[in-house]
């Protein structure tokens, strides 16, 4: 669930993937009820959910800056979306970056490895907090609600992240706001390993997948593992 703003990337390069993973056939099926799932968690969600969400806004808008933001994200078959996050970082966080990368060697390595830091410069104090509980990815219930995204799912990435990512899976899915790379090593694996998690999870997909996924969701956010 954590994701960095990056406006061109000028790592490595992965060449995508040409084979296609088996998904179930099962999923034309079960598709339909996800998306009804999806709708009726948001909704039995909303009125808890949103109320901290105007508190969360608050707190940054006195903290100075813009409290939410739009980023561009490649969704289900490559269609670009924007995807709504609450803003954890300092302004010019871009230009922090790069300064800061082109400064620190291991920091450059590691972000050219996971397109993202564990120690981030970026981020502000009540952000590192978000971050930490991946409370800034709550304003994406919205992105679910409209079909953008699923509750479960691979994670969505950004459009100058797509030649980093060697797999197909990941194009036949909605982008979901958790999925099997947050409940396992997403700050210990790299970016291009992320493929490996979204084609275990097409080949899976199912209720039963999705509510496991959902319920250590819960686990891993009170553990306060995002970064």
């Amino acid at each position: 669930m954590l994701d960095h703003p990056a406006d061109e990337y000028t790592g490595p390069r992965t060449t995508l993937a040409s084979v296609k993973p088996r998904v179930l056939r099962g999923f034309r099926f079960y598709g339909f009820g996800k998306r009804l799932i999806d709708l009726a968690l948001v909704a039995v969600g909303g009125p808890f959910f949103l109320p901290l969400i105007m508190i969360l806004v608050v707190l940054i808008r006195l903290d100075g800056g813009p409290a939410l933001y739009l980023q561009p994200r490649i969704g289900r078959d490559g269609r670009i979306f924007r995807l709504w996050k609450l803003r954890s970082m300092v302004p010019n966080a871009e230009t922090a970056l790069a300064t800061y990368l082109e400064g620190n060697p291991e920091a450059r390595a590691e972000w050219d490895s996971a397109q993202k830091l564990r120690h981030d410069p970026r981020l502000t104090r009540l952000g590192g907090f978000l971050r930490r509980y991946s409370l800034d990815e709550l304003p994406q219930l919205w992105n679910v609600l409209i079909g953008d995204m699923s509750l479960v799912g691979p994670r969505p990435m950004m459009p100058s992240q797509r030649l980093l990512y060697p797999g197909t899976a990941y194009y036949d899915l909605r982008p979901g706001l958790t999925g099997l790379w947050q409940i396992g090593e997403r700050n210990g694996c790299n970016f291009a390993e992320r493929a490996a998690y979204d084609n275990r999870y097409a080949q899976t997909i199912s209720l039963g997948v999705d509510c496991a996924i959902l319920f250590k969701t819960v686990n891993v956010v009170f553990r306060g593992t995002g970064c």
